[in-house]
């Protein structure tokens, strides 16, 4: 080779890592955007640590939830997560702070949400300190969760008793798609302590949740309500999805996560195939949008999916889309992707990677400082209850800076 095609395959080389340099800098991107965002945030919650971010009102103004609400662990995730790319001391400051504030929060036994609470903060911590109390914290955190679990069920209760959507009936003990993302808690707990019991329980949910949650098609369940005394399933229907028969974009994104989890601890086939086939629903819907961030729900206003609340389909001109759904997708996705071979891994990381590209898109992302702390717009809290409709919510920021992140590991 001449010195001159020598130079030309340099240039070459040269120009086609710039070109794909420019195609993946959407993780650089979205953590710079981050940056100031957080920073803004600390310095409105500066000395608070008894109300957590969580998205905000109407009139752009904070909202907080307290810390016995399922958000609060969320924030000092986030901040471990800029922490984690930044390697940036002042992320993890505000991270141990925040992580520490939610140390009482290990007795909380009011509902399940308590592995979202603790272990996306001390869970997180833990992979950067090595403090003893940490643990400790989460084993308490795991007993705690366990009290809500019955053997006549076979489940977590989700919440305590509560009326339906509607008011149509009582649900006595109610579980949610939701809990599938409280069970690696359990499955932590186990490991650190000896004690199988927690894990039996996980898998025993886990098992649950795949025989009564999921539809023929893999399409799921918000709600399936039980009798406490005697196990049978009541109900199944839904609380912040469009109607009980229709598919809850998050939950659907909750259940390819949880039984994702539940595989990479076990190795179970039964519970990878429930994670395939539930992401296969999501991503070949007919109605999951070209950029495949979810509606909100997979079926609103559709023929045959009928709410049990008052729907005015003339509210928006659009269906209001839910970020948080596809940053939680897509984390899933990217580790399911790890456990598969060949096309079947391919096409899952490349669902994820798109999903990633249009949350990184200016149509989703923060770029136009929409308001001044959290990174990813358009996400759906409860539409039903007409809360949190096309908002920025901070577990959608979580889950994206989580799967940013699993991206980058699996490129390297």
């Amino acid at each position: 080779m001449t010195k001159m095609n020598k130079l030309l395959a340099v240039f070459i080389l040269l120009l086609s890592n710039s070109l794909f340099a420019q195609k993946t800098d959407f993780v650089a991107k979205s953590f710079k955007m981050a940056a100031p965002l957080y920073d803004n945030l600390l310095a409105k919650t500066k000395g608070n640590f008894i109300d957590y971010p969580h998205s905000l009102y109407a009139d752009g103004s904070l909202k907080y939830l307290q810390i016995d609400e399922w958000t609060g662990g969320f924030w000092p995730g986030a901040l471990w997560y800029m922490y984690e790319y930044t390697k940036d001391s002042k992320w993890k400051d505000a991270a141990l702070a925040w992580t520490h504030s939610l140390e009482s929060n290990q007795f909380n036994t009011s509902h399940h949400d308590i592995g979202f609470m603790m272990y996306c903060s001390y869970g997180n911590a833990l992979r950067f300190v090595n403090d003893k109390k940490y643990p400790e914290i989460l084993l308490q955190s795991a007993k705690s969760l366990t009290k809500r679990y019955s053997a006549v069920v076979g489940s977590i209760q989700s919440w305590n008793e509560r009326k339906s959507k509607g008011d149509i009936n009582t649900w006595e003990y109610p579980v949610i798609m939701d809990n599938m993302m409280n069970l690696e808690l359990l499955f932590y707990a186990s490991k650190i302590s000896g004690d199988t019991s927690y894990r039996n329980i996980a898998i025993k949910h886990a098992e649950q949740t795949l025989k009564n949650h999921l539809r023929a098609d893999y399409s799921s369940y918000h709600v399936v309500n039980y009798d406490p005394k005697t196990g049978k399933v009541l109900h199944r229907q839904t609380l912040q999805g469009f109607s009980d028969n229709s598919t809850w974009a998050r939950g659907q994104a909750w259940g390819i996560y949880g039984f994702t989890v539940v595989y990479r601890e076990t190795k179970d086939p039964r519970f990878l195939e429930a994670a395939i086939k539930m992401a296969d629903f999501f991503l070949d819907h007919p109605n999951l949008p070209k950029d495949k961030i979810p509606y909100w729900d997979f079926n609103v206003g559709q023929k045959g999916y009928k709410p049990d609340w008052n729907f005015d389909p003339q509210k928006y001109a659009e269906v209001p889309r839910d970020a948080s759904a596809a940053a939680i997708a897509s984390s899933g996705l990217l580790e399911m992707s790890t456990m598969l071979k060949g096309e079947q891994g391919k096409k899952y990381y490349n669902a994820a990677v798109t999903i990633l590209k249009s949350l990184s898109s200016d149509k989703y992302l923060n770029t136009d400082h929409q308001n001044p702390y959290f990174l990813l717009k358009h996400s759906t809290g409860n539409f039903p209850s007409d809360r949190e409709i096309d908002v920025p919510l901070i577990y959608a920021d979580y889950y994206f800076l989580e799967a940013l992140l699993r991206y980058q590991k699996i490129k390297k």
